[in-house]
């Protein structure tokens, strides 16, 4: 039998329970990063075997109120989840609900319009070059979509964004934003923390007006496959970052 814990309104096995706790830990942990914007944005998290059921936001919450007991529980193959009283944002369940239909390695999906992220979408080579250790940590993993059309808000699109993401961990999506895969909420936000930090360094290079200094292909892949070996730092990067929410705000765990 499922260990369950009891949660107001219903008992919720405990492995949900855990993953709601971590999704709406990154919810705040945007808010603390300044990655949020408005009621905008959104993320989810598989609870099935399949990834077909899974977590995601209410729509038009902000990320500071986001709590445990808030998210909601979806079915990608529901057809009937936008006549729902409760239907999560159009867009949301757009891009979302394919990606999850499409793509159970993709258990976590964190997308979010962050500032230096986003300044590097806007550009017209909207690529990552390795000119450092952790931009180089995602040589040759990230997916480039160039094709925005407007607010992604119907099935055909949901399908094409999540073709575009394809097997990588990362899609840059021009003149959007990103959108950062994991298998945990834990590595997930590593990896979109560790993102916007090189696009940060990026930005800040490119804005000297000089020529990149960038590593050669394989010192790049040597390094990228170096992060690997470190994998287990992510789940206590985000473990610190939890205890930094406890002392803080601990409402998000409710």
């Amino acid at each position: 039998m499922s260990a369950t814990i009891a949660r107001p309104g219903r008992n919720v096995e405990l492995e949900e329970w855990r993953g709601r706790v971590d999704l709406a830990a990154a919810f705040r942990l945007a808010v603390h990063h300044d990655w949020h914007e408005a009621v905008a944005n959104h993320f989810s998290l598989a609870v099935s075997e399949d990834g077909k059921r899974f977590l995601m936001n209410p729509r038009w919450v902000h990320f500071s109120r986001v709590r445990a007991s808030d998210l909601l529980l979806l079915d990608a193959d529901d057809a009937t989840t936008m006549q729902r009283p409760d239907a999560p944002d159009p867009s949301a369940w757009c891009i979302h609900g394919a990606i999850h239909a499409a793509n159970p390695r993709a258990r976590c999906v964190l997308h979010v319009h962050s500032p230096y992220a986003t300044a590097l979408a806007a550009l017209a080579d909207p690529t990552l070059p390795p000119i450092d250790q952790n931009s180089a940590r995602f040589f040759n993993r990230v997916a480039i979509d160039m094709h925005f059309g407007g607010i992604a808000d119907n099935a055909e699109e949901g399908k094409r964004l999540a073709g575009a993401l394809g097997g990588k961990q990362v899609l840059m999506m021009a003149n959007h934003g990103v959108l950062v895969t994991g298998r945990t909420v834990a590595e997930t936000y590593d990896a979109l923390y560790y993102f916007e930090r090189a696009c940060q360094t990026l930005v800040l290079a490119y804005s000297t007006g000089r020529p990149l200094h960038v590593l050669p292909d394989d010192v790049a892949e040597r390094t990228a496959r170096g992060w690997e070996d470190y994998a287990e730092a992510a789940t206590v990067h985000f473990a610190e970052m939890k205890r930094v929410l406890d002392a803080k705000d601990p409402s998000y765990a409710e």
